[in-house]
């Protein structure tokens, strides 16, 4: 599995697996494992996901060496402020069965932010996280929270795709030195992305299917890519993307595809209102 070095000298593999929407209490478990088995290096949960337990568990059985295995997971907005963020660390930890994570987020950027935030900076100085990072944010929104972080993130976990290419982000991402990272990065299964003219006819001179032309785009553009698929083909597929380049036209020939527009709009105060009601635990 190839990488991409962190701000901090943090190794973090290119491409990982995300559990989102999947069951805990054995789904995520039999998924997990079976990512790991396929090549993965990198899972990414949450403890909004609520299958953290899972994760962990398959990470202790699957007979790898802790350090070779990537964990992400993030904090949920019902643990913010300083002291329910140093709380909520303290239980993913427990959850995920481990002394570290790899790189612990900020899912969304509502609420008691910067308090989340020095929870997460002093947790980090105490080895308990080895990458501390941001998810959701906007131009925006890092306009707004910068001030107050005394850590720079090493990651910005945002919706990315060759329709969602957040290019004015990655301006401001990139002049500070913070990678980003893709969730949706296949569209969740867009029919119209994986259908592109575009992408079929590079898929089928490189002999790769759409969703491999569409990941690998993502590797050569420096991002971090987290598909999900619990069907074992496209799981392996999914991280058999190295072994050809795309050219620098071809390149722009994807990026030429941006709308500008995504899926979720953080700066919505609809979508403020609706998560922050989000309980995941009494």
């Amino acid at each position: 599995m190839q990488t991409f070095t962190l701000n901090n000298g943090v190794q973090i593999p290119a491409v990982g697996f995300g559990v989102f929407l999947i069951p805990n209490d054995g789904p995520t478990y039999e998924a997990t494992l079976a990512a790991l088995k396929a090549g993965y290096r990198h899972i990414d949960t949450a403890a909004g996901y609520m299958n953290e337990s899972d994760v962990g568990k398959a990470v202790k059985d699957i007979g790898i060496d802790r350090k070779e295995i990537f964990i992400t997971s993030k904090l949920w907005l019902q643990d913010y402020g300083y002291e329910n963020a140093k709380k909520g660390i303290e239980n993913s930890l427990k959850a995920l069965g481990t002394d570290y994570i790899d790189l612990y987020l900020l899912h969304q950027p509502y609420g008691d932010y910067l308090g989340a935030w020095k929870a997460l900076e002093e947790a980090y100085q105490e080895g308990k996280l080895r990458a501390i990072g941001i998810s959701n944010i906007t131009v925006n929104l890092w306009n707004k929270f910068k001030d107050g972080m005394s850590v720079m993130p090493a990651v910005n976990q945002v919706e990315f795709n060759p329709f969602t290419q957040q290019k004015a982000l990655r301006q401001v991402m990139d002049e500070n030195n913070i990678r980003l990272e893709a969730w949706y990065p296949l569209g969740h299964g867009n029919k119209d992305l994986l259908g592109n003219e575009t992408i079929v006819s590079l898929a089928e001179r490189y002999n790769k299917n759409p969703g491999q032309i569409i990941l690998r785009w993502i590797y050569q553009e420096g991002v971090i890519s987290l598909p999900k698929s619990t069907n074992p083909g496209r799981m392996a597929g999914n991280i058999d993307i190295f072994d050809f380049e795309l050219t620098d036209e071809e390149m722009a020939s994807i990026r030429a595809l941006d709308t500008g527009k995504g899926t979720h709009n953080p700066e919505d105060p609809a979508n403020e209102t609706r998560l922050m009601g989000l309980k995941i635990h009494d």
